[in-house]
């Protein structure tokens, strides 16, 4: 099985050990994703500022992506959420791909109808399937208590997610850490936002958004809170110390991200899941697992 695999911007810069865990997740999996050297942004920092300007970007990747045949499967929420939005954009409205592909032919490029885009956990889910993933595991995490953060983009709009989970009460995430033999606790802000997107314009409300998120998973106690956003990350692990001196508590929950999870249940160790760049650690299971 091929996937073409879209970094984005993020990934490659402030979170390489998620994508170090996906491409050894992918290689146990038989899985093979295949780099393009020609992408660029997806556009998504541009859309509250230049929607047709956003979609040109989307559409440029989206056309390299058609070229191979493969889907495109990416680790970032909002990369997924943008490109899929656009593909269904351009597949849905003639008018505005045609306008689209005539600024595309000047970079010798032309997008074709039918371009499927993936979050790498919606690929696990519905390509790889929940069957010849738990067939592959070779060690179970029973005992250890995960809580699923689910992120805003991951389904959301319902339309474009094509609707394979709730975007209300989401139960996917759920399911694949269950596969790893760990158990799934549900915190009840599972489904919360981690205010990532009001960062750079309000620092103190987004904040205290993540502290609630991370309040529910350590009065739950779990080993961790098991992530599929970048940008979920920069709040709830790179704004973690921040947050506890903001509001003068003593907050430390560990941050993984799933496929370092199931990284240790395919085989893999810590190190190989790029555990040590983690920056709000879990010793006492990276030792177990050592």
């Amino acid at each position: 099985m091929k996937a073409l695999f879209f970094p984005g911007c993020t990934v490659p810069v402030r979170n390489l050990n998620y994508e170090l865990a996906a491409r050894k997740v992918a290689q146990a999996l038989d899985l093979e994703l295949v780099d393009e050297p020609g992408f660029g942004c997806c556009g998504f920092p541009l859309r509250s500022l230049a929607v047709a300007d956003s979609l040109l970007l989307a559409a440029r990747n989206l056309a390299l992506a058609g070229a191979s045949g493969l889907p495109l499967v990416t680790l970032c929420s909002a990369c997924a959420g943008t490109l899929a939005e656009a593909a269904h954009s351009l597949d849905h409205d003639e008018a505005v791909r045609d306008q689209v592909n005539e600024q595309l032919a000047q970079l010798g490029l032309s997008y074709t109808p039918g371009q499927r885009v993936f979050h790498f956990i919606r690929f696990l889910v519905t390509e790889v399937g929940l069957d010849r993933i738990e067939a592959k595991v070779v060690r179970s995490l029973k005992g250890w208590r995960f809580s699923p953060h689910y992120g805003c983009h991951y389904l959301k709009p319902s339309q474009v997610s094509g609707g394979f989970d709730d975007p209300h009460r989401p139960v996917t995430l759920k399911r694949l850490i269950e596969i790893t033999g760990a158990e799934s606790i549900d915190d009840g802000r599972t489904a919360d936002c981690c205010g990532g997107g009001l960062l750079g314009l309000n620092e103190e409300l987004a904040n205290k958004m993540s502290l609630s998120r991370l309040k529910a998973a350590g009065d739950r106690e779990v080993d961790g809170l098991v992530l599929i956003c970048p940008f979920c990350n920069v709040m709830l692990e790179g704004q973690q110390k921040k947050i506890g001196k903001q509001f003068d508590l003593p907050i430390k929950v560990p941050i993984f991200f799933y496929p370092q999870i199931l990284g240790l249940a395919l085989g893999y160790s810590p190190d190989e899941l790029g555990f040590k760049l983690n920056r709000v650690k879990n010793k006492e299971l990276a030792e177990a697992f050592g």
